[in-house]
């Protein structure tokens, strides 16, 4: 039976004043969401969605994992939704998304937004999820250079998330992974300061995921650490179910005050 191996790292960064990053990892089920930029309550964005989306694939495992996500990201936009009207000063308030789940033999990446999918298999690194920003759709167009898209002005403008104000629109892509792969899931707070190449180093060279997400962010620190940076290194393995939840990180370490209703997950109906 397929299940996720891994660890990760939270970390703050060397600008912002707190973490609007948000991630879980479990034997099932694993979450990045990075509250965009410059809207109001982004921590907020990112508990909720992250914690929906854990929740949702937690309770309900075996199931299809395409149609988890599926109804999971439809819920956490919906408590986005209900966070903006419970106050108002949440208006505006958003986050990316980025999850992997399995039912033990198919996994399945749901993303929306500018945080990254990789996987690492036999000495290479490929990006399996798409970027949606505006220096995307310019590459996609021709109108730009993909090797100039580090460091462009406009990189960091998202032009899909989950957001109160729009209709959600999640890719969803099955996963070709198999036991000895293994996955990268990233904010862009790491993505924007360290090269492919590099990440790939990490990946390879450090067999221990914690200490290979460790040092995934040590060079997102060193590079300038402008953002929050939130990495999760994850080794697809083949073993018996196991029980158990996972590990919360960044802005969902603190539900009480950045998890718009837990209640309002079901596992069922």
């Amino acid at each position: 039976m397929l299940r996720f191996s891994g660890a990760g790292v939270s970390d703050v960064g060397r600008v912002r004043p707190h973490n609007e990053d948000a991630a879980f990892l479990g034997p099932y089920v694993a979450v990045v969401a990075d509250g965009v930029g410059g809207a109001a309550a982004g921590e907020v964005a990112a508990a909720t969605t992250a914690y929906v989306v854990a929740a949702t694939a937690l309770a309900r495992f075996g199931e299809d994992p395409a149609a988890v996500l599926v109804r999971a990201s439809a819920d956490a936009l919906a408590s986005v939704r209900a966070g903006v009207c419970a106050d108002e000063q949440r208006t505006g308030m958003a986050t990316t998304l980025t999850a992997v789940v399995t039912d033990g033999t198919r996994v399945v990446l749901g993303h929306v937004g500018d945080s990254r999918a990789y996987v690492w298999r036999d000495g290479s690194l490929r990006q399996v999820s798409r970027d949606h920003t505006y220096v995307q759709q310019l590459v996609d167009s021709g109108q730009l250079d993909p090797g100039e898209r580090a460091g462009h002005p406009w990189s960091n403008i998202v032009l899909r998330s989950v957001t109160s104000g729009e209709e959600l629109q999640l890719d969803l892509t099955r996963l070709d992974v198999a036991p000895g792969d293994r996955l990268l899931l990233c904010s862009d707070g790491l993505t924007d300061l360290v090269p492919d190449a590099d990440l790939a180093e990490a990946l390879s060279a450090l067999e221990d995921p914690f200490d290979a997400a460790v040092e995934l962010t040590r060079l997102a620190l060193v590079a300038g650490g402008r953002d929050n940076v939130t990495a999760l290194v994850i080794d697809v393995v083949d073993g018996p179910l196991v029980v158990g939840d996972g590990a919360v990180l960044g802005a969902l370490a603190d539900p009480l005050h950045n998890v718009v209703d837990p209640t309002a997950v079901r596992a069922t109906a």
